[in-house]
């Protein structure tokens, strides 16, 4: 490389001009035959440099790791208290179940309680022109909880959280609008799921359902509207502790409870750690 550069530069004649203080480069003579070999070394020089600095800067490839799908059991069952809404609530199936799922997570409370301090939707019922006017279960329990006798529903999701969340601060979870696998997930977890259905567990013909006209617009709505706690699965059924029955374990069509789930809205509640 040395006697490379020590016959390039023999080769060169250098004139310096100084003009209004700039300096120029001028008369560079070069004799042609020396300079056409100084440029093919040149050129097989800085070749030869950058195959190799490719070659030895090459890039290892970075690993790329799969995200592992959550790998869930074939089948679940977790032991929960079981609690009946009845005679005390006729309409609490919801406060019930909430019971449930807040006792499995060891706080102490009961259903008349929950009952007490649900939010209420106080929208009177009305029959007009063939309409029924009433409130909106997304704000609140509408109607008596506690009679047949005078008019009422139930109540939803948001409400629901919003008290369970007063015994449980921050560890409630709301899974409303997800797919079931999230509450299959959390029954992974041993945690049992608080869930909006209907009584027959299966979905319900539109004639099942009709229309509240609330303050806040309309809302389909089927009298057949139920809660239980879901407490397991396997390949063939859910099982749930049902607020109406004397049976401490229920089961349904996991299909068919699935559907019906995802009709009322796919309304669910679970808790954490």
């Amino acid at each position: 490389m040395k006697r490379f550069f020590k016959r390039l530069v023999g080769t060169l004649l250098f004139s310096v001009v100084f003009t209004a203080g700039f300096v120029s480069f001028s008369h560079l003579f070069v004799k042609h035959n020396t300079l056409t070999k100084a440029r093919e070394e040149w050129d097989n020089l800085t070749s030869s440099f950058f195959v190799e600095a490719v070659e030895t800067t090459e890039l290892s490839p970075t690993p790329v790791v799969a995200k592992q799908e959550e790998k869930l059991a074939d089948n679940i069952s977790i032991e929960a208290p079981h609690i009946k809404q009845l005679p005390e609530l006729p309409r609490g199936c919801e406060v019930t179940s909430l019971a449930m799922l807040l006792q499995h997570a060891k706080i102490s409370v009961d259903k008349m309680e929950l009952a007490s301090n649900i939010k209420k939707d106080l929208t009177p019922y009305e029959k007009k022109d063939g309409k029924t006017f009433f409130g909106n279960p997304h704000k609140g329990f509408i109607g008596n909880m506690y009679t047949y006798s005078e008019p009422g529903y139930g109540v939803y999701h948001e409400p629901i959280a919003e008290l369970a969340n007063t015994y449980l601060p921050g560890r409630i979870t709301n899974l409303t609008g997800k797919d079931f696998n999230e509450v299959m997930k959390s029954l992974n977890e041993d945690k049992p799921v608080w869930i909006i259905t209907n009584t027959t567990f299966a979905p319900l013909d539109a004639s099942y359902f009709e229309t509240f006209h609330t303050p806040d617009g309309e809302i389909p709505i089927t009298m057949k509207e139920h809660s239980v706690l879901v407490t397991g699965y396997d390949t063939e059924y859910i099982y749930f502790n049902n607020p109406l029955t004397d049976e401490k374990y229920s089961k349904a069509s996991r299909d068919r409870f699935i559907d019906a789930w995802k009709q009322m809205g796919s309304q669910a509640i679970t808790y954490k750690d």
